[in-house]
């Protein structure tokens, strides 16, 4: 009896014991931090008065900057998609193989984990609202990547060849979860929005979640409210500009007008998250892309150079994060070079999900800086290069090398930024020791980079996950050709879309000029068209009389008439790689361009 007694209070103490660990283990999951990301185009270091902006006036981002965790040598890629693919999987752009803004060479690697794929298996409800601009096809749609819920547009900017015909910031139709949906509003007003009500809705189930909010703004074209744009307009008219001419002013209004929307909803970000009881236990990140676009012209906060360029300018940026519950201590700056890629072991480590062992960083993480119990690592090297828009693909020595206070840009060029923080006077000759040691962390670093530099990765037509896909000229390899003004124009170019077949059968291809939410013609233009705050530049027709289409060991050239809006085609393929090439002509055969727009399905099999 004695024994059976002691044997029942065993079990009972077992199983209270079970149970308070597995209570234990539910309350720690269900303290893990929410985690906010904010990425804007284009703003730079000097576009925020927290540094130093003399004009602009951000109190927003302000206090958010006041209130949290900066690091002070801050660095990404000068450019949009480098940047992101970066920021999505701890991996330098040549390695991750995002690394231009077109040219076939926005596609992130398939078989990295992002962001979002490691909070997902960790739990928490995923979400991106804004820019994604890492592929616009299966499988690199952002809800291909680990997001569960998307709401976006696709390649660089609202306009882009791929996007929504005439979107132009107002009431614009946006991909979500799959599907076009038009919405009413203002592009940075609908993705907060959005956010905030898809926040509020995980709150509520108890999920914790990761918001990604990337805006299309302070990204050209410059639509702006016009409200914003006339309250900026106003404080220009009194300021001295040197820099800038008469007619540059107007772009710069409209430039800050869009970073004043941003600062706003930043703000309205701060009331949600206080409202709803999150605040203190919401890690936000907010961060640039790239360097600025306008900084140059009329205050760079000290740096040299912006957007795509090497200098200091183009790919320093701000980045803080703040976390009330987080004891990270007291608002302060960090010292050390940082970079995009540590930002998401870093997210990973705060936290406190474990990354699968075949996931491998580049970044490292930078919760013990931020937890006062470390500090950045002194003697980090860290490299930055990517693709550029004139030779997509990358050469070796274009970069900036980075390590202390030294910079090696394009191996003819040394900075020593503590004596020169303008960048004003090459150190190279003076400084041989300095350059040879960077010199040769960079060579170390290419030669892991450059066996796969050059590797295609492939859009898959024919999958279920996408029945109907649209290519657009922005995946043309190495060739550029990425905005909707470039279609407009009529720019006479062409390339190769590389792809893989999901499964043999018949494909149907549809070759289009114009896409096909503006039933045109193939051989007509398209008259300018008023946009809610300017106007889309007339289309130019074409002498198109016929279509080739070239995949694979198929190539066949077909007629199309005046009221033709498409050229269509059957294709039979077998399942696997292969590579497409459109072209359209001219009364005599001889080539104009590509076509702009090809929509592919596989057709259901014939009994």
């Amino acid at each position: 009896m004695i024994r059976r007694i002691a044997g029942f209070l065993a079990a009972a103490l077992f199983l209270i014991c079970h149970g308070f660990t597995q209570n234990s283990e539910a309350a720690e999951a269900f303290q893990r931090p929410n985690v906010i990301v904010i990425v804007t185009d284009d703003q730079g270091y000097g576009d925020m008065s927290c540094h130093g902006n003399p004009l602009l006036k951000t109190p927003n981002l302000d206090r958010l900057h006041a209130e949290g965790i900066r690091f002070a040598d801050f660095h990404v890629a000068p450019m949009c998609t480098p940047t992101r693919g970066q920021l999505m999987t701890g991996v330098d752009a040549l390695r991750n193989l995002a690394m231009n803004v077109s040219s076939g060479r926005t596609l992130l690697r398939r078989d990295l984990p992002t962001m979002a794929d490691l909070f997902a298996a960790a739990g928490y409800r995923t979400g991106i609202f804004g820019k994604w601009h890492l592929g616009d096809n299966y499988p690199y749609r952002p809800q291909d990547r680990g997001f569960q819920e998307s709401l976006w547009y696709p390649s660089s900017h609202i306009g882009s060849a791929p996007d929504f015909w005439e979107n132009d910031y107002f009431d614009d139709t946006y991909w979500h979860n799959g599907k076009r949906r038009a919405f009413s509003g203002y592009t940075t007003d609908v993705f907060f929005g959005e956010a905030l009500r898809w926040m509020g809705e995980q709150a509520r189930s108890g999920k914790p979640f990761l918001c990604y909010i990337a805006t299309a703004a302070p990204h050209g074209p410059l639509f702006v409210p016009a409200s914003y744009r006339e309250a900026m307009e106003g404080i220009l008219a009194g300021a001295t500009l040197p820099q800038i001419a008469a007619a540059g002013r107007q772009p710069l209004a409209r430039f800050f007008a869009m970073i004043a929307n941003i600062d706003d909803n930043i703000g309205r970000l701060e009331t949600f998250l206080r409202e709803n009881g999150l605040r203190d236990n919401t890690i936000v990140v907010f961060l640039n892309d790239n360097g600025s676009t306008f900084g140059p012209r009329y205050y760079n906060a000290g740096m040299r150079g912006g957007k795509t360029t090497l200098w200091e300018g183009g790919h320093r940026v701000a980045c803080f994060l703040r976390w009330p519950k987080g004891n990270l201590g007291a608002p302060r700056d960090i010292a050390g070079l940082t970079q995009a890629q540590d930002l998401l072991p870093t997210l990973l480590d705060l936290a406190g999900i474990e990354p699968p062992s075949t996931a491998r960083f580049d970044g490292i993480s930078l919760a013990g800086a931020l937890r006062g119990k470390a500090e950045v690592p002194a003697n980090r090297t860290l490299v930055v290069q990517f693709s550029r828009m004139d030779h997509p693909a990358p050469e070796r020595g274009d970069a900036c090398v980075m390590w202390r206070r030294w910079r090696l840009i394009q191996d003819k060029e040394l900075y020593d930024l503590e004596k020169d923080a303008a960048q004003e006077r090459n150190v190279i000759a003076e400084h041989p020791d300095v350059a040879a040691r960077l010199r040769a962390q960079y060579a170390a670093w290419w030669a892991a980079v450059e066996p796969r530099l050059n590797e295609p990765q492939r859009v898959i037509i024919g999958h279920d996950a996408e029945p109907l896909t649209q290519l657009s000229p922005c995946e043309w390899r190495d060739v550029f050709l990425d905005q909707g003004a470039q279609v407009r124009r009529g720019e006479r170019k062409n390339g190769v879309w590389y792809l893989e077949a999901a499964r043999k059968g018949v494909y149907a291809f549809e070759l289009r000029r114009w896409p096909r939410e503006r039933e045109t013609p193939l051989s007509a233009g398209m008259p300018a068209a008023k946009a809610a705050d300017g106007q889309f530049p007339e289309g130019v027709a074409l002498p198109i009389t016929k279509a080739r289409l070239k995949i694979g060991a198929f190539e066949r050239t077909v007629d199309v008439g005046p009221s033709d809006t498409a050229a269509r085609f059957r294709v039979p393929l077998e399942a696997g790689p292969t590579e497409l090439q459109t072209a359209f002509l001219d009364k005599d055969g001889e080539e104009i361009c590509g076509a702009y727009y090809v929509y592919v399905e596989r057709l259901p099999a014939t009994p």
